[in-house]
Formats: structure tokens, C-alpha cells, sequence
């Protein structure tokens, strides 16, 4: 029976689900485009973008104001509350003599900011976590540019209220009521969820996941600039002037998400915000198997959904858990970086973005996906196994070397998920992976730095080791994934 006959009496999702992810026939691609009548009914058709770049300046612009405002917070906190508490004694001073008793001042001081930025970020993260997927879930029904322009304006209204205690001297509670406000309209994850979901309606199965590595190069990019440009300006001109930034970064981004963005689904007039039919598709997201609805074919999209979520959830907390510990293990002996090389060290890091997504169109040109991912995760595995044993200035900059591919699973893995669930469904499998990034921001960070101090008398990189061994696990599942998948296509075309 010829292909156009087959897609006439078969949906499109019972064809695609008895293909791999990775070997697609040409003919398929050419359905995917098409679209299939059974298909074209049951989601809402997706537009092809005419352009190549669609919503990545709203995720640079986004990223840079949150990159820039983020350190700028924690140093208002310190300053603030070392005003209120009288502690006027140098952070710097200390930190070159060595033999000198910490001032207890200082010791409170460092504990109410740790204990302030605690509460901020868990503020965001628990309203996000009810939000975010209920705007998700939402875009597959009511269109996406609005999820893009109303998680900017409360980024831009946060930025307002912490203007608003910087002119005024207000408590430093008000930094959480921003942050709630801004986590009540989606914060960025919901901008996260939304530019991943537009691309991923606006792409074909081949290109999408150098479209998904794309939009991670701009968040490293931007990342980088934010953090090159925020401490010299503090350092000049204080904090107002950078917040001011933010907020006319964020309105941007809104602006030109209005103005500029086409719509990538049909928008549903009847579709309502606050149901609870939102919660219950982010449910049946992970429970019936995406794609494919009944038999063998359920339980096995089921299976790889949850498997590859694991994965990035692995992935992102190792990343995140990890960047924080390169300063303190650059400062600290034997190292005793400066500000310089530290800085060096962080540009390292960040254009290993760019690096990753160079060689992640290489290697599609050779590799499946999940090989490239693979190739990813041993970039990064190599890397930390250097760091951890890394005493010379030398050694260290061939462990950032050494990691001029670790951001090229992540797409793989954003991809991956995004090809296991129908078209639309896809804001709400971005917004729970999402969430699942904030998530691993939390558990990351809480357990490398426990780990860190705990390790030091016996091993100053094993936290570094212990993240190289963790990452196996990912390495093994992908690998495993891809090997069943090739013996099942194997047997199929046999057969």
C-alpha cells in the first residue's frame, strides 16, 4: 500500500510510534510535513517557521536579565544586611590573611544571606511548580506567544518591586513578594517551556534537535555576557542602574514576543486557564505513553519517557551542582587562583555552549542522536575526572578543554522527549521538564555543597569524582535505549 494511503486510513502517531527515534525514512519526514488527514484533525496544526531565528532573542533577552540580576541580588543582600546588623569589616582583607579569626558579624551576616536567597528561590520554585505547568498545558490549546509576553512582564514587575526596596530601603522581605509575583505569572521556566514547545512545533524531526541546541548555546551565551557586564557595573555605578537594565531587558523580550512571534498553533477561543483539565494532560503525559495509546507500544513509550526524564534530570543536576564548586576549588589551595583566572576559567566554561553546538552538527552529520549524546556525556565524564585530581593551573585548563562537548546531551535528551508525545502535547512535556530543571537547580546545588566540605580532608575533588560516577548512570541508560532500539528495527525490517 503506498505511503499517502497508509497515513489516509492510519494516524500519524501509530505510524511514527513503530519507528525509532533516530532512523526515520525519508518518507516519513515527508508526512511529518504534509500532515496526515487523521493527524491534522486531532492537534493543532504547526507553522513552519520562515526564518531561522524565531523565539531565541526572547530566550537570550530573558536569560541575560535573569543572569545579570541573580549575583547582584545575593551582594545587595550581603551589603544590606551587613548595614543592618553593623558589620562594616572587608570580605577582601580577610580573605588574603588567612590567620585572622573570622568576625563573628560577618559569620550571622553570611548565614541570613544564604538563608534570604534560600527563601527567594524556594518561594519561585513552589509557586512555579503549581504554575508552570498549568501555562503548559494551557499553550497546547490557547497558543504559545502568550505564555512568552506574560511570564515577562513578571519578571519585569519583580524587577519593579526590587527597584522599589533599593530607592527606598525597604525590608529585604519584599525581594520574596517579587519573587512570588513573578512566579505567579510563570517566571522564566515557563519562558523556558514555551521557546522549547515553539520549536518544537516549528521543526521537523531532523533538524529539531540542533533547533533545541540552538536555544541551550543562547542561554550560555547570554549567561556569559550578563556575567562579564553585571559585576564591573556594580562595581561602577552601583545596583540601580543594572536593575534598570532588567527591567527594560525583560519588557523587551515581551515586546518583541508580541510583536514578532507567530503563532505555531491554532488557538482555541473556548480554551480556559484555570481548569484542572490542565493538570490532568500533564498527568496523562507521563502515564499512557505519549505518542502511542494502547498495547506493547504504550508501556514502551511510557517506559523511555520516564527513563530519558531521569536522565536529564541526572545531567542538569550535575551541571548544576558542579558550577558552583569551580570558584571555591579555584580559590582555595593549591590553586589560589584570582580574579583574572577565575574569570578565564568561567569564559572557559561558557564557551564550551558554542563549542557543543558546533560539534553537535558535526557529529549529526555521522551520528544518531543518541551517540552524540554519548559523546557528550564522556566529554563531560573525562572533564570532571581531570578537575578532580586537578592541582596546576595547567591541568585544570585541560579539564575545561576536555569539556568542549558537555552541553550536547542535554538537546539530545530535550529532543528525545519531545519526539515521544504528540504534537499537542508539547507545552506540557517542556513545562514539566521545567520544572524538573528547577528541581535539579535545588537538589544539585543542596548536595555538592554538603559534599564538598564534608570530602575535603581526604579528597579536595571528590565531589567532582563522585559527579564523573553519577554521570554513568545516563551514559548506560541512552546507550542501553539505543541498542534495543536498533534490534528492534533490525528485527522489523528482517521480518
Amino acid at each position: 500500500m503506498d505511503e499517502p494511503d497508509t497515513a489516509a486510513i492510519l494516524p500519524e502517531d501509530l505510524l511514527s510510534a513503530s519507528s525509532t527515534d533516530d532512523q526515520l525514512s525519508d518518507s516519513e519526514d515527508r508526512k511529518d510535513e504534509a500532515g496526515s488527514p487523521a493527524a491534522s484533525s486531532s492537534a493543532p496544526p504547526s507553522c513552519r517557521c520562515p526564518v531561522p531565528v524565531s523565539v531565541e532573542p526572547v530566550l537570550f533577552l530573558s536569560m541575560f536579565s535573569l543572569a545579570l540580576q541573580a549575583p547582584l541580588t545575593t551582594q545587595y543582600l550581603w551589603d544590606r544586611l551587613s548595614e543592618d546588623l553593623g558589620y562594616n569589616g572587608s570580605r577582601r582583607s580577610e580573605c588574603s590573611n588567612s590567620s585572622v579569626d573570622p568576625d563573628p558579624l560577618q559569620k550571622e551576616v553570611q548565614t541570613l544571606t544564604a538563608h534570604w536567597n534560600l527563601y527567594i528561590s524556594l518561594g519561585g520554585f513552589s509557586v512555579g511548580l503549581v504554575v508552570v505547568p498549568l501555562l503548559g498545558s494551557w499553550s497546547d490549546v490557547a497558543g504559545r506567544r502568550t505564555v512568552l509576553v506574560l511570564p515577562n512582564f513578571g519578571l519585569a514587575l519583580q524587577a519593579v518591586v526590587y527597584l522599589v526596596v533599593m530607592y527606598l530601603k525597604l525590608p529585604v522581605v519584599y525581594f520574596l513578594v517579587g519573587r512570588l509575583l513573578s512566579g505567579l505569572s510563570g517566571d522564566f521556566n515557563a519562558i523556558l517551556a514555551g521557546c522549547f514547545a515553539y520549536v518544537a512545533d516549528i521543526s521537523d524531526r531532523r533538524s529539531r534537535t540542533f533547533r533545541v541546541a540552538i536555544l541551550e548555546a543562547c542561554l550560555g551565551i547570554s549567561g556569559m555576557l550578563a556575567s562579564i557586564i553585571g559585576g564591573q557595573w556594580r562595581r561602577a555605578q552601583g545596583y540601580i542602574n543594572p536593575f534598570w537594565l532588567v527591567l527594560a531587558t525583560n519588557l523587551a523580550s515581551a515586546l518583541y514576543a508580541y510583536l514578532f512571534i507567530r503563532e505555531s498553533v491554532r488557538p482555541d477561543p473556548s480554551a480556559r486557564l484555570l481548569s484542572a483539565r490542565h493538570y490532568k494532560a500533564v498527568w496523562r503525559l507521563y502515564s499512557t505513553g505519549g505518542i502511542s495509546g494502547e498495547g506493547g507500544g504504550a508501556l514502551l513509550h511510557r517506559v523511555k519517557l520516564w527513563l530519558y526524564t531521569l536522565c536529564f534530570f541526572l545531567v542538569v543536576a550535575v551541571h548544576f551542582g558542579t558550577r558552583e564548586l569551580y570558584v571555591l576549588y579555584e580559590l582555595s589551595s593549591p590553586l589560589c587562583w584570582d580574579s583574572a583566572l577565575i574569570g578565564y576559567g568561567s569564559a572557559a566554561q561558557d564557551l564550551a555552549y558554542l563549542s557543543s553546538l558546533l560539534g553537535l552538527k558535526v557529529m549529526q552529520r555521522c551520528l544518531q542522536d543518541s551517540w552524540v549524546a554519548l559523546v557528550g556525556l564522556a566529554s563531560n565524564i573525562i572533564g570532571l575526572v581531570v578537575f578532580s585530581v586537578a592541582d596546576t593551573t595547567q591541568l585544570m585548563f585541560t579539564g575545561y578543554g576536555l569539556c568542549f562537548l558537555f552541553m550536547a546531551s542535554t538537546p539530545v535528551l530535550r529532543s528525545k522527549l519531545s519526539k515521544l508525545v504528540d504534537p499537542s502535547e508539547q507545552g506540557a512535556l517542556f513545562a514539566c521538564v521545567a520544572c524538573v530543571e528547577s528541581l535539579c537547580f535545588l537538589v544539585g546545588s543542596s548536595l555538592f555543597n554538603s559534599i564538598y566540605p564534608a570530602t575535603l580532608h581526604f579528597m579536595k575533588g571528590f565531589s567532582f569524582l563522585l559527579a564523573a560516577i553519577i554521570l554513568l548512570i545516563p551514559t548506560a541508560i541512552i546507550g542501553a535505549l539505543q541498542c534495543l532500539d536498533q534490534q528492534r528495527a533490525h528485527r522489523d525490517s528482517t521480518s
